[in-house]
């Protein structure tokens, strides 16, 4: 049992306390780590590491649970004694005596402070990956809007100048009819800020919504783009399947395909562009599928698509984010997967959502 002991003082940071929470025992670990001396955490209660940015609920949950005479296992965040954060693994353990009363506590640790940095450094590295690839797709949409409001406000012009000939000209009917067409465009391009609102909305909240009215709504915002460059979509989609997440994340990630396919046409000089949208399922699975003929993602980059900032564009028309983003988005928000393979004359995008 000593041997034992030894092993683990030697390489855990260990303490005891008594019922009321109060240090009976330190080993040189715990006073390397927090800074105290044995002298300085004998006899003084334990909440003299606690940090003061943990809940009080957590403590709670600790004490109710190690008064049952049950383990506590979790990440703590304590404070040093020279006041610095640490983390540490920490698993307590009731000590009984034969009537199975408790007599101490018994605390082991090891530090994961390192660790716990490195996620938070990951989470913020990705949020601020988040907010890039938001901001390249803003730039995006509003050069969508610009483009989709282009022809309108030429028509709008128009319109207007007509009418005031037939104003001038007192031509009732006429002036009717052209009064009418200024507020038909008028509205249309009104229902095309609406699109794009909903676009960047900021909705969290997960639910079920019709797969198929994603993808209009992911056309409609490129329907211009996708007129102007001569791009024939073919569909092959179940109607009424449904999926679960957030839908206009789920629209990003369908505008950035359809981009991604509409760029590979441009750049490699494609001349009968087509992209052919399927979608199927099978007892677990929901599958959607993109299907263009832009001739396929060069050998050399196949492995590196979905890696953030890499991009075989121009500077000027790709940022490296949207693959990286989506991959992300679907499996954050969705629990689902996509895939990617070179086929004949083009590439297949496959997401694989879970029932």
């Amino acid at each position: 049992m000593n041997n034992y002991q030894k092993a683990i003082e030697n390489s855990n940071i260990v303490s005891k306390t008594d019922t009321n929470g109060i240090i009976t025992f330190v080993n040189d670990e715990f006073c390397t780590l927090f800074g105290y001396t044995k002298d300085e955490l004998i006899g003084k209660n334990h909440n003299i590491v606690r940090h003061p940015d943990t809940p009080k609920e957590n403590f709670q949950d600790l004490w109710k649970t190690i008064l049952e005479k049950k383990v506590f296992k979790s990440t703590v965040k304590n404070l040093t004694k020279d006041k610095k954060t640490v983390y540490l693994n920490t698993t307590i353990c009731p000590i009984l005596d034969e009537q199975g009363e408790i007599l101490e506590f018994i605390a082991i640790r090891y530090d994961v402070t390192n660790e716990i940095m490195l996620q938070k450094e990951f989470k913020n590295q990705q949020e601020l990956l988040f907010l890039q690839s938001r901001m390249a797709s803003l730039g995006q949409m509003l050069a969508n809007i610009s483009h989709q409001w282009r022809q309108p406000l030429m028509e709008l012009n128009l319109t207007l100048f007509n009418l005031k000939k037939a104003h001038e000209k007192n031509e009732n009917r006429e002036f009717l009819e052209l009064y009418q067409d200024s507020k038909d465009l008028i509205s249309s391009m009104s229902n095309t800020i609406e699109d794009f609102k909903n676009f960047f909305s900021p909705q969290k909240e997960k639910s079920n919504f019709l797969l198929n009215q994603a993808i209009q709504n992911a056309l409609k915002i490129l329907q211009s783009t996708i007129k102007d460059e001569k791009i024939e979509i073919n569909f092959s989609v179940i109607k009424d399947v449904e999926v679960y997440g957030i839908e206009n994340e789920l629209v990003q990630v369908l505008v950035n395909i359809l981009q991604n396919s509409k760029d590979a046409f441009i750049s490699k000089n494609i001349q009968n562009r087509k992209i052919i949208i399927n979608s199927y399922k099978d007892e677990n699975n929901i599958f959607l599928e993109f299907i263009d003929n832009a001739l396929g993602v060069e050998d050399e980059f196949l492995d590196r698509i979905f890696e953030p900032y890499f991009t075989s564009k121009h500077q000027s028309t790709g940022t490296g984010l949207g693959l990286f983003i989506s991959k992300i988005i679907l499996e954050k928000s969705f629990s689902a997967e996509i895939l990617h393979k070179n086929i004949e004359y083009g590439s297949k995008f496959t997401i694989k959502f879970p029932i």
